[in-house]
């Protein structure tokens, strides 16, 4: 049996306030998909197609979107005795099978999980954050979990720099510039593998990446996964107009989808 996969979608995304008044950031459009969907496609890709979504603020939408995705393409219904037959020329359905968990409103990453540790009946699970793309390997990142035989793996990306770089020789005289160069520290890029082991480190109230790693690292139970290609979190307004821009020009490495789907999606690109 394939590992689920859990995704943390309850956050109100406060540095996306205006985008985020009426829906919630996983719910933010990438193309005319919303992020979490290009998030389950990256791991549908490699075969992971059972997911548990963590919800919590206007949970109902993200819930409504996945209820109502069939009926996003061309119908055809038939007012006399209601009928309605779904046409073949939009996207394809995803084989998807998704819990949907209501994890409250104010809880924190941690409390998420365990608040859906009964749906998690397999040896380990993925877990990453509602808000992040990337072109990482999850065949290889859940063969490096097999081989470290600890009870995390979390994934680590090395973030840009959001100023450039000026060099300069002994005498502080400039030698050049470097624009926005990549930082030689590490940070938590989300797409973790964890042993179902983790769960008993958690109530109801941590912190995922507080207490919780906390304990593992002082056990020495949390890997790192080095992925040196590409990655990029929504986490404001610049990030959500950039990884659009990204969409409209083709210039991204997380296409995890059909040439006729991203066709569909240029000819409903947003501005």
């Amino acid at each position: 049996m394939k590992p689920k996969v859990v995704i943390l979608c309850g956050g109100k995304g406060t540095r996306l306030r205006e985008e985020t008044e009426n829906k919630p950031k996983p719910l933010l459009s990438i193309g005319k998909h919303p992020i979490l969907w290009h998030i389950m496609k990256h791991y549908s890709f490699y075969g992971f197609n059972d997911f548990i979504l963590c919800l919590g603020y206007k949970g109902h939408l993200i819930k409504e979107y996945f209820i109502n995705y069939k009926n996003r393409g061309d119908i055809q219904l038939n007012l006399k005795n209601g009928f309605h037959t779904i046409l073949e020329d939009g996207d394809p359905v995803e084989n998807w099978n998704i819990i949907f968990a209501d994890t409250g409103m104010e809880t924190n990453t941690g409390g998420r999980i365990k608040k859906i540790e009964k749906y998690i009946n397999e040896e380990y699970f993925f877990l990453t954050y509602g808000d992040g793309v990337s072109d990482v390997n999850l065949k290889k990142l859940e063969e490096y979990f097999k081989l470290k035989q600890k009870i995390g793996v979390i994934t680590g990306i090395r973030p840009r720099s959001k100023y450039g770089k000026i060099t300069i020789d002994p005498d502080c005289m400039v030698t050049g510039f470097q624009e926005k160069p990549l930082l030689n520290d590490y940070i938590n890029g989300g797409f973790c593998v964890f042993h179902r082991k983790i769960l008993n480190y958690m109530d109801d109230n941590c912190v995922l990446e507080q207490e919780v790693f906390e304990h593992l690292v002082n056990e020495k139970e949390l890997a790192m996964y080095k992925h040196e290609g590409f990655w990029k979190c929504m986490d404001t307004y610049k990030d959500y107009k950039e990884l659009n821009e990204i969409w409209k020009n083709c210039d991204f490495s997380w296409k995890y989808i059909s040439q006729q789907e991203y066709s569909n999606d240029k000819n409903n690109q947003i501005d």
